[in-house]
């Protein structure tokens, strides 16, 4: 792993936060994930477009050149395949509920080697669980964000791993599917793509966007709305979607087999030509 801290690297035993941090204290972070491939980030303008929203709607220091450029340089350092960045903003030490001057903002990139969904599990498909907690926005009057208060995903997919399942779904009080903890989901119906709407409970996620790009490309109907657990298991096809996974077939839910199509592999394929667009490389 690679640390990149403020546009300098540095060695792990240097990495360390106050305790004073907002990070620490609050879990006052934004932070993004993204994928670069043989040094090349994958759709970095769009991540760097959702947390520069984002800190414009919660008012965190971001400098989007400085972080762009910091970057560019940590997936170049990366000699690997493929790499996974992950981005985290701090607006810095506090000396109680007042947010500290701009100033002290901080950010930091991890880069770590990144291993694919192999074909075979392409192929086959994931195993999903309905997660036992509830989706929650603290910031209920804002869209759904990427902050690092992120406990209620950690917890569900914590619950789906030791149910030996791939990712945990979260549903709504009334019985319909939202997303995934680290995921986007999506179902075919007859010749319509339906995918819950983003907003206040569900991420409007970067490979979400490309997917429903992709669909409206090969001539699919799009729906962006509520999709009930009985309509999911009745789904010709479902999948998920993030950035590092691209797009995965599921193949079950709480051990309730879903039928399988070929949409999942089309729409990823289409993707992917959608990323080398969109690749961006400091060489």
């Amino acid at each position: 792993m690679i640390i990149n801290m403020d546009g300098s690297f540095i060695h792990m035993a240097e990495a360390c936060l106050p305790l004073d941090d907002g990070a620490v204290l609050f879990g006052d972070t934004l932070f993004e994930t993204l994928k670069a491939r043989g040094g090349r980030i994958r759709f970095l303008e769009e991540h760097l477009d959702r947390i520069e929203l984002a800190a414009r709607l919660l008012v965190f220091p971001f400098e989007r050149q400085a972080v762009r450029e910091a970057l560019l340089e940590t997936a170049q350092q990366l000699a690997v395949p493929v790499a996974r960045l992950r981005l985290t903003l701090t607006r810095g030490s506090f000396s109680g509920l007042q947010l500290p001057p701009a100033a002290l903002g901080r950010f930091f990139i991890l880069g770590r080697p990144y291993a694919e969904p192999t074909e075979s599990e392409r192929a086959a498909g994931v195993a999903c669980v309905v997660a036992p907690n509830r989706r929650v926005n603290p910031l209920s009057h804002l869209p759904q964000m990427k902050r690092g208060n992120y406990a209620d995903c950690l917890y569900a997919a914590d619950f789906a791993r030791r149910r030996g399942a791939r990712e945990a779904l979260f549903v709504s009080a009334e019985g319909c599917a939202l997303e995934g903890a680290t995921s986007n989901l999506f179902a075919l119906q007859g010749d319509t793509l339906v995918t819950p709407p983003a907003g206040e409970l569900v991420l409007a996620g970067i490979m979400r966007r490309q997917v429903l790009r992709a669909a409206a490309g090969l001539g699919l109907q799009v729906k962006e709305g509520d999709l009930p657990l009985d309509e999911l298991y009745a789904a010709d096809e479902a999948f998920l979607s993030n950035s590092l996974i691209g797009l995965l077939p599921v193949s079950q839910i709480e051990g309730r087999p879903l039928r399988r199509g070929v949409l999942a592999e089309r729409l990823r394929m289409a993707s992917d030509g959608l990323a080398g667009e969109c690749e961006e490389s400091s060489a």
